[in-house]
């Protein structure tokens, strides 16, 4: 079946065909809640809460594209659980205290990993205004109307986001001290 089809049919009350949808777009939403800087041990939790959101205002479904309204079902679930925990904000405040000792030498073989890692924290170190763009547009293929939707933001607005969003990562890369000890725990 069709994504359109299979939507029809869940909006009916057909399970097999929002299992359908579910598994289809479960690996989705797990990156794009891990991108967005939930914790690993979260992200189970909050696929769960979107696909029962996802369940429960299926019949309020209307946009052209599913996967903007995923995203931000995706997002507000994930804003939902850092007001209340407000854990991410004490973790942030934990690393930004922390310096590196440059004398450690760099593993070759784990060079890669922990590049990959670096970059992960130095994202999840941007404010969540330039995090969020960077993520859609870089990870998940998006492009700047999509964006804009899935934020509900002006395109040019994206676009300067985008853009500052860039800047500020590369500056975080730069002076990535902080980023190295965070990947060496």
């Amino acid at each position: 079946m069709q994504e359109s089809d299979l939507i029809k049919a869940a909006q009916a009350g057909d399970i097999e065909a929002f299992h359908q949808l579910m598994n289809h777009y479960l690996p989705v939403v797990e990156k794009f809640a891990y991108q967005i800087g939930n914790e690993l041990n979260d992200i189970e939790d909050v696929t769960q809460e979107v696909f029962i959101r996802v369940y429960r205002f299926l019949n309020q479904y209307s946009k052209a594209k599913f996967t903007t309204w995923l995203y931000q079902i995706t997002l507000n679930v994930t804003r939902d659980l850092k007001r209340k925990n407000k854990r991410n904000k004490n973790k942030v405040e934990k690393m930004m205290n922390e310096r590196v000792d440059y004398s450690e030498a760099l593993n070759d073989s784990l060079l890669e990993d922990e590049e990959a890692q670096m970059l992960h924290i130095a994202i999840q170190k941007l404010n969540e205004k330039y995090k969020l763009p960077l993520i859609l547009y870089y990870f998940h293929d998006k492009k700047y109307d999509e964006i804009a939707d899935v934020l509900s933001l002006r395109l040019s607005t994206v676009k300067t986001r985008l853009k500052r969003a860039k800047d500020k990562l590369k500056d975080i890369l730069m002076d990535n001290e902080e980023v190295i000890k965070d990947v060496r725990g």
